[in-house]
């Protein structure tokens, strides 16, 4: 941090070379803003359509391979374990091996990985193929964690004053990488077989790699003294944490199961299963950027939306079966419907997780600059991750023993518990402020009434 007087005038140099953030300030974007946008874009729909390939087909290939589904949940949550060790470890070094490299190296892997797994119908069925499986899932995640991980940083570092924004309108790109896998996963694999999709979306990956390498601007950063564990040990970090676990296991729950329940419920082929990932992913994407700028210009709405985000996550589990308990036949529209306000109410929990998480470290003496953003977006990186390994772990094996019905309201069980949990913290804190002002408020009216008696007398 640096300063300089003009004039008279006192002027704050921006913290860690950060790229002319007066673009944010007259509405104009720099070339740089620009260019880390593109890149991050690139990113968030390349990585995102290589990911969500896998729902409509994979399930149902890993059982003719011999896994169970308590096994294929496991298969998905390997990805998440491998990203959360990932995440944590590489947030805490962000700044030694740099955004940059991380972000690019991340994407390469990524796409090479991406490839090798469409080899994987060559290998022999039973635990020859679940191993390798594991395995190359557990290579993906590292690529995916330092790419997401560098990229979560690299925008905050170039959009200072209003992340959630930009954020929420580059997840156009993440729903967008959402609504096109499944149903092009679905095509390929029905088309082509197995190794195309895969061979395809790799390639596609491998092939931005050099693009951004150009794109995207080099962020250099000071190693900062504070701690990890200072950051995740301060009461709302951690109530905000357990939002973004709750939000990912509940999604990571859909991977392995959902395509199977409309399988069988619904009878539909594998290429028109992708189509109903759509309510989802749609939803998600378009509201975004919206619930962004309002997170933005409206700071104070952030609670509210965090505490009913999770509140209608819970309900909308609850219906998506729905659950016995209310004797429901389940239809497609209403399926689908139900899906279309899970994005939705997605997107209220977790577009203003960032920023909060921001806000309650400045407040708490953090020192602002590119190392406490790799921290955040570390944390935040591997919380996701961690439930998208409980999500579809757990969820494969009540899908097994419950059915989907009862599995999907059991699921919706996280996100009640973080929305009235984030719903209590925010409640106990207003009350806390309110008495600390009354107090305030009080000590000064007696210091006002003792010097006008000290002045009569």
């Amino acid at each position: 941090m640096g300063s300089q007087a003009t004039d008279g005038a006192e002027v704050t140099a921006p913290p860690d070379g950060i790229p002319e953030a007066l673009g944010e300030e007259s509405g104009r974007f720099t070339r740089e803003q620009l260019f880390t946008m593109v890149a991050t874009a690139s990113l968030n729909f390349s990585s995102m359509i290589c990911y969500s390939i896998l729902g409509p087909f994979f399930p149902a290939e890993a059982e003719k391979k011999g896994a169970s589904n308590t096994v294929v949940g496991m298969i998905f949550g390997c990805f998440a374990l491998f990203n959360f060790l990932t995440s944590l470890i590489l947030g805490n070094y962000l700044t030694q091996i740099g955004a940059k490299f991380m972000f690019v190296a991340g994407m390469f892997v990524s796409g090479c990985v991406t490839i090798l797994f469409g080899m994987l119908d060559k290998v022999p069925s039973g635990p020859v193929f679940i191993s390798l499986c594991f395995l190359v899932r557990a290579m993906d995640a590292v690529g995916f964690a330092a790419a997401m991980t560098a990229s979560f940083s690299i925008l905050a570092k170039a959009f200072p004053n209003n992340i959630a924004t930009v954020m929420g309108s580059l997840e156009i790109f993440t729903g967008l990488g959402m609504v096109l896998g499944p149903p092009l996963g679905g095509f390929l694999y029905q088309s082509f077989g197995y190794e195309v999709p895969f061979i395809t979306l790799g390639c596609l990956m491998l092939v931005l790699v050099p693009v951004n390498m150009f794109l995207l601007p080099k962020y250099d950063s000071i190693p900062s003294k504070d701690s990890f564990w200072k950051l995740v040990l301060l009461p709302e970090v951690l109530l905000l944490c357990l939002t973004i676990f709750s939000l990912s296991a509940c999604l990571g729950f859909l991977d392995p199961t959902m395509s199977l329940f409309i399988l069988k419920k619904f009878k539909l082929p594998a290429g028109y299963v992708g189509l109903v990932f759509l309510g989802l992913a749609l939803s998600y994407s378009l509201s975004s950027p919206f619930l962004g700028l309002l997170s933005d210009k409206l700071p104070y709405l952030r609670k509210w939306l965090l505490v009913s985000g999770g509140l209608i996550t819970a309900v909308c589990f609850f219906m998506l079966g729905p659950a016995p308990v209310l004797h429901i036949e389940s239809q497609l529209w209403t399926f689908v419907l139900v899906l279309v306000l899970i994005g939705f109410s997605l997107g209220m929990s977790a577009i203003p997780v960032f920023p909060e998480i921001l806000h309650c470290a400045y407040d708490n003496g953090f020192e602002e600059g590119l190392s406490l953003l790799g921290l955040v977006s570390g944390l935040l990186s591997a919380m996701w991750s961690l439930g998208a390994f409980v999500g579809p772990t757990l969820g494969g094996f009540l899908y097994e023993k419950l059915g989907f019905e009862w599995a999907s309201a059991i699921q919706g069980g996280w996100s009640l518990l973080s929305g009235l949990a984030i719903g209590i913290f925010y409640i106990i804190e207003a009350t806390r402020r309110s008495s600390s002002s009354s107090l305030q408020n009080l000590s000064g009216s007696n210091e006002e009434r003792t010097h006008l008696l000290g002045s009569e007398t």
